[in-house]
């Protein structure tokens, strides 16, 4: 039977209990990506004409971004009967809220709105990024990235300005140190303000940076990417017309509900994602032994009845094209305590985020070993015990979901608004497909 998260009642308390089931199963359709949808809004706002962007998800940071365009002065209407589109409109230029600042530090991805604050007032003025607290993720390429522009970068303890040097024409080239996406997505959007020619070297070529160049492709850019290089072309003239474009599924979203049906040997399908941008998820489940059929737009996850390779996983994150997105690695391994084998995890992308996802998964009897602060290694499988345990960011909220649903006896988990800002409603989700879940009132 299938079970659709439609028909379910939404969680939304902030703790919830959680005890081992059943096996998961059934279908589930996934929201929209966040990491994918924050550039995508900053780049509506480059672009200075009416955008439509489809398949936005309601998690707290994608609501958080869209308060602060409103805050710039961007118009940000939804069509009658479709609550997950959302039309932006040019900024007006007029002035920027004060509440801007205190929203703006709330996320991470604030840092992508630079281009188009400079692109109205010629001006960027914004506090360091707030999001997950998981190491020191710093921001001098995008400096050195709005340095090759001509702008000026000023930083204090609060926070930094950019101010937009004197327009310019010709190619700009550039060649980032290492593949950061939020670098190579400050040259493009910067390289779209100015209607410049862009060559950046050694790009981050994620999903979600493809996304931003699909849907520049769309508004009349050429561009052209490789492993090597990334080239961006602007149009022979500035159009006006209104544009529309989708927000991809939440791969990330996807990959943990896929790990939680594998974790209890379960048969399900969760829909609404580009199998290519799970790729190394699905690789990582089939060297486990977990069966997947990877579709166009779907994953059918069938452990049920499966026997586990005992094959030790090596999960190390990386930001090269094709690489394991280091927001896999913690439902992988919370997966993973469950099956045969010693595994290696590896995350130097987001240094503490072990620091944050080892001590919790510690409190269910979970026996890992740290050879550095950012690798680890288990042994499976192992037994969990239910105890309360708290979503210190977004990723750990997803694996402690994982490790409760093996656990013996009851998990309480805290901190739901921290789950809440990458995932709308990811309990409500697992609870459609089977999942003992329920909320726990004061």
């Amino acid at each position: 039977m299938t079970v659709t998260t439609a028909r379910t009642p939404a969680i939304t308390s902030e703790v919830i209990a959680i005890r081992p089931g059943p096996p998961l199963s059934g279908s589930v359709t996934v929201d929209g990506s966040k990491n994918a949808a924050l550039p995508l809004l900053a780049t509506a706002a480059t672009l200075r004409r009416p955008i439509q962007l489809g398949n936005v998800p309601a998690n707290d940071d994608v609501q958080a971004m869209l308060m602060l365009l409103q805050h710039a002065g961007h118009g940000i209407t939804h069509p009658v009967g479709k609550p997950s589109t959302v039309l932006i409109l040019p900024s007006d230029g007029m002035h920027i809220a004060p509440e801007f600042h205190d929203t703006a530090a709330r996320i991470r991805a604030s840092y992508y709105l630079v281009p188009a604050l400079l692109s109205v007032h010629g001006r960027a003025v914004l506090p360091w990024p707030g999001g997950c607290r998981i190491g020191e993720r710093g921001m001098e390429q995008h400096f050195k990235v709005y340095e090759a522009f001509g702008d000026r970068t000023i930083m204090n303890n609060h926070g930094y300005s950019v101010e937009a040097g004197e327009s310019r024409t010709g190619s700009v080239s550039v060649m980032l140190p290492f593949r950061s996406r939020g670098a190579t997505i400050a040259a493009i959007l910067r390289a779209v303000i100015a209607g410049r020619p862009l060559r950046l070297g050694q790009p981050n070529l994620s999903p979600e940076v493809i996304s931003v160049l699909q849907a520049l492709q769309v508004a009349g850019w050429e561009t052209r990417a490789d492993e090597r290089v990334l080239s961006l072309t602007p149009p022979a003239s500035a159009a006006q017309e209104p544009v529309a474009w989708e927000v991809p599924g939440d791969k990330v979203e996807a990959g943990t509900l896929a790990c939680a049906i594998a974790a209890t040997r379960g048969n399900g399908r969760v829909e609404g994602v580009r199998s290519k941008d799970v790729a190394p998820m699905v690789a990582a489940l089939r060297w486990l032994g977990i069966p997947v059929d990877a579709q166009h737009d779907a994953l059918h996850v069938r452990a049920e009845g499966t026997r586990p390779t005992h094959q030790p996983l090596r999960a190390i994150a990386s930001l090269s094209p094709r690489g394991l997105d280091a927001d896999f690695e913690p439902a992988l391994m919370a997966l993973a305590l469950g099956m045969h084998g010693t595994h290696l995890f590896a995350d130097a992308i987001n240094p503490g985020r072990h620091s944050n996802l080892i001590p919790q998964l510690a409190r269910l009897g979970a026996d890992i070993h740290q050879t550095s602060p950012t690798q680890c290694r288990l042994t499976g499988p192992q037994q969990l015990i239910g105890t309360g345990v708290e979503a210190t960011d977004i990723r750990t909220g997803s694996a402690l979901l994982i490790a409760g649903l093996t656990a013996s006896g009851v998990t309480t988990l805290g901190g739901l608004e921290q789950l809440r800002r990458g995932h709308a409603d990811l309990p409500t989700k697992l609870l459609a497909l089977g999942a003992d879940i329920c909320e726990v009132t004061p």
